[in-house]
């Protein structure tokens, strides 16, 4: 995860960051000078860097290197840049002769190539060492392609496994200027080809291509085409891309698709036995071809599974098994989780965790109407796929997890190694054991209270850098005007659906919010109407819950779920929800849980029978708040912001489709606001269980 803050003698604010909009004037007092020069002038004025400056000027990015603002630039040496131009001028497999070169020289290079080249070595914002060190993080340039970084076993900062910073940290009057000893290498290639040439993933990669999976995780971007018939999407115009402040918000014209996949390497996979395609198509067989009684979408459907040699068929065992490995968003292992980070200051690496809260999140896979589950435990290191913990979320304690006791790990799960291998259009992660969707997934990982954030159901958050971004990069990427929120077309979303063409869709970018992941998925509009498909669960009955902000812009909303995104087919959850009321009024009835004699419990219970929760007890307002964090300074306690919504229990089947409709049913007030931040889905064994409560978090 992305995170920018400089670290210089003391310590410069979180406020001042958040804030980070170009301005018309240095504050020198926040920059922290100590060369008294620019990222340009510090280059131009570095003879080991003429190479870099010369690329800078080509295209123009010299001035901006010369203006206001908060930059990092990755200057790459002389000799770095001359091995690189000599791999362009003579790459076997360039696509074009030279890849576009007219010379093995400097001059040679092209003006694509040379814009390629100085936008990936330029970011938005400060990374300092300390932020790219530990287990690395992920850098997001001006190129639109991340970086991401590592330490090696010297200690050495290295950017993408390769380019290694050999002097860091030059503080300059404008943000930062790291030197690395090479080009940073990018590839062009799709995650397919990618692993074509990865020698140890051979048995994997065969399953991928005869599959026909390979084909379906080619593509690079949305092939939308805007009213000029160009692709692409209209920017939207007047009041739609103004901030209620009247600031102009930045607003994407295009939107990339990326993917993830988790992969066993051939060494995990003979120590599973698996020596051989053949071996893992048995494999397959086996875990897959009696799936009907656990994998509800087979017995709901009346598919079968197919142990034939058909693997194109996307109910055949072995495309079930790698299907199960590919999510549609494109993430780097910094990004898996909204989690913290070793060995950074709290403001920056605990974001809005507290009293404990783990890092976690759930993912759609490939395989049709199935979840994965990917958590950080303990507040580590070490990421895991489908780890599951009997009873997670139900506690016998007051304000805690629970007891060990009531907790025992029935599944370790599969380890995500700490490697990030990138593709044009996503990241190979491998992973150290099988990945696989048995009964123990439905029945034990996702057997708990499934929380659901917005940025991770709406891939399009992920795959376009949107999900990890703080105010000052938005800010850049819009002139210096408005980095709180992001505007979108009404059709950027696949998964969401506007039934009122005035219907504004907002995103709030990573900041001082009192929620979730410190963002949200809003929107505005005097009547908004609009529908989102929400993952599928397993088969059951749940209680469906929505996490809301009670506020006076919010107006009055009305909820339906339906299987369809038809609003005649949609059926009303419960009555409206006025979200203008304050927590406390009694008709909701919220109380500082921390001033009662059994901390909120008979409380919680009259809550819940009006049909309200109080908001979880794992994550604070924003990075550095104030004050007692078992007590008012988490969301449970903070009774003016954060509630949590009943709108009812639902019968679900996993292989239907979950449409989520929310509509304004006021028009008194053309700037009201609708927000969706996170769902949850909570099996009613949970909610009623008869030996344990549900935990706070």
């Amino acid at each position: 995860m992305k995170r920018h803050t400089l670290y210089i003698g003391s310590l410069l604010t979180g406020l001042t960051m958040l804030a980070g909009a170009c301005s018309q004037t240095i504050d020198e007092s926040n920059l922290y000078t100590a060369t008294g020069q620019t990222v340009e002038q510090f280059i131009s004025s570095d003879s080991t860097l003429t190479s870099f400056n010369y690329i800078l000027q080509r295209v123009g990015l010299d001035r901006m290197m010369d203006s206001y603002g908060q930059y990092t630039c990755y200057a790459p040496s002389n000799q770095g840049v001359a091995e690189y131009i000599d791999s362009l001028y003579n790459d076997p497999e360039a696509t074009i002769a030279h890849n576009g070169m007219t010379a093995n020289s400097l001059e040679g290079l092209s003006d694509s190539l040379c814009n390629d080249i100085a936008r990936y070595h330029l970011a938005n914002g400060l990374y300092s060492i300390l932020e790219m060190g530990g287990s690395g993080t992920t850098v997001s340039t001006m190129l639109g392609r991340s970086i991401s970084t590592s330490v090696d076993k010297e200690g050495n900062t290295v950017l993408n496994g390769s380019a290694v910073i050999t002097n860091e940290d030059i503080e300059v009057t404008n943000g930062y200027v790291q030197k690395v000893n090479k080009v940073v290498p990018k590839t062009s290639r799709v995650l397919g080809d990618v692993f074509e040439r990865l020698k140890d993933y051979t048995i994997f990669n065969e399953a991928l291509r005869r599959t026909g999976l390979a084909d379906s995780i080619a593509k690079t971007r949305k092939n939308h085409k805007n009213s000029a018939g160009e692709y692409g999407y209209d920017r939207l115009t007047g009041s739609n891309t103004q901030d209620t402040d009247g600031k102009t918000l930045y607003c994407p014209t295009e939107c990339k698709v990326g993917f993830t996949v988790f992969a066993e390497s051939d060494d995990v996979m003979r120590k599973n036995g698996i020596n051989s395609f053949d071996d893992l198509v048995a494999y397959a067989n086996k875990v897959y071809g009696g799936a009907a009684s656990w994998y509800d979408v087979i017995d709901e459907t009346g598919k079968k599974v197919s142990t034939s040699n058909d693997y194109t068929n996307r109910f055949n065992a072995l495309n079930m098994f790698v299907a199960y490995h590919i999510l549609y968003a494109g993430m780097a292992q910094d990004q898996l989780v909204f989690e913290k980070k070793a060995g950074v200051p709290i403001s920056t690496s605990k974001w809005n965790y507290c009293n404990g809260g783990e890092p976690y999140d759930y993912y759609e896979t490939m395989l049709p109407h199935t979840l994965l589950k990917i958590w950080e435990p303990d507040q580590g290191r070490t990421l895991y796929i489908n780890r599951w913990k009997l009873n997670n979320t139900l506690t016998d304690g007051v304000g805690t997890y629970g007891s060990d006791a009531m907790h025992p790990i029935m599944r370790q799960g599969v380890r995500i190694e700490r490697k990030d291998i990138s593709a044009l259009n996503g990241y190979i992660h491998p992973i150290d054991g099988m990945l696989v969707y048995d009964e123990n997934v439905p029945k034990g990982v996702l057997n708990e209270r499934v929380r659901l954030d917005a940025t991770t159901f709406l891939p399009e958050f992920e795959n376009n850098g949107f999900r990890y971004m703080l105010m000052n990069e938005v800010s850049a990427l819009n002139g210096g005007g408005s980095g709180a929120r992001i505007a979108f077309p009404l059709d950027y979303f696949d998964n969401v659906k506007v039934f009122d063409k005035t219907t504004q869709l907002r995103y709030n970018v990573k900041g001082d919010y009192r929620a979730y992941q410190a963002d949200a998925f809003q929107g505005w509009g005097q009547n908004y109407d609009l529908a989102v498909k929400l993952p599928s669960m397993p088969s059951g009955l749940y209680e469906f819950r929505l996490f809301y902000s009670p506020m006076g812009h919010g107006g009055m909303m009305q909820f339906y779920w339906g299987t369809h995104p038809n609003v005649q087919s949609m059926t009303a959850l419960s009555i409206p929800l006025d979200v203008r009321v304050n927590a406390d009024d009694p008709s909701i009835g919220w109380t500082a849980f921390y001033n009662e004699d059994d901390q909120g419990i008979a409380s919680d219970e009259a809550l819940h029978n009006r049909g309200y929760m109080r908001a979880p007890y794992s994550f604070q307002g924003h990075p550095g708040d104030d004050g007692d964090l078992t007590k008012d300074k988490n969301c449970r306690g903070d009774n003016t912001v954060t509630l949590r919504r009943v709108l009812g229990r639902i019968q679900i089947k996993q292989s239907e489709d979950f449409w989520f409709r929310f509509k304004n049913v006021i028009n008194d007030d053309p700037e009201l606001k609708w927000q969706l931040d996170f769902v949850e889905f909570v099996p009613v064994s949970v909610v009623d269980n008869d030996r344990y409560s549900e935990d706070w978090y």
